[in-house]
């Protein structure tokens, strides 16, 4: 006879696509610049909202920003912001939409400095992952002294909507910090 034992994971995933995300992407790290470009994006536009409200509107976000590609973004004039500011597919605040396309221009120079954008960002935690050990959401920070860090030099370098919380939650997205309960299934998969 089979266990069948219902997973346990984290306590934040709450419908099936916070749920499919905290399986499979949530804590993954990832060195592709053009995700760790979409992931930045989107947690700027998440400042004050949920991340479900960023997850149901991401397909139309990959489409509205041209894949993320930086290039094309970084690219975008007034007649784009324009269009977009009417699109309800993504989230409809003229800073954040300015702020991707000027946040483009930084990370292609950042690419252009650094060879990646992924060589940079991950100097911040050495190159690995930094594996945390929480029993509860509780213990989860908003900040830490490497997201500080990561926000100030992102914020000199050009950046917008980097603050020291949207750098952790950027962290914990792409996998630079593994915050999984340690009672949840993927914590040991990732702490390998």
């Amino acid at each position: 006879m089979k266990n069948t034992a219902p997973l346990v994971r984290c306590q934040w995933p709450s419908n099936d696509l916070s749920i499919a995300y905290h399986d499979k992407e949530w804590g993954v790290p990832v060195h592709d610049d053009r995700t760790l470009f979409e992931f930045l994006t989107l947690e700027g536009a998440q400042a004050g909202l949920s991340w479900d409200t960023v997850l149901k509107k991401r397909e139309r976000y990959r489409e509205a920003f041209s894949g993320f590609d930086p290039i094309k973004v970084a690219r975008y004039d007034r007649r784009k912001v324009s269009a977009l500011l009417k699109d309800p597919g993504i989230i409809r605040n003229r800073l954040k939409i300015e702020s991707t396309i000027s946040n483009a221009k930084a990370f292609l120079q950042i690419q252009k400095e650094f060879g990646s954008f992924d060589k940079y960002i991950w100097t911040f935690v050495n190159g690995k992952p930094i594996q945390n050990a929480w029993e509860t959401l509780a213990g989860l920070p908003a900040s830490t002294k490497v997201s500080d860090a990561m926000s100030k030099d992102l914020k000199k370098r050009g950046f917008r909507f980097v603050g020291a919380t949207i750098c952790y939650a950027f962290m914990q997205a792409v996998g630079m910090v593994n915050d999984h309960a340690t009672t949840c299934f993927r914590y040991r998969q990732l702490g390998k």
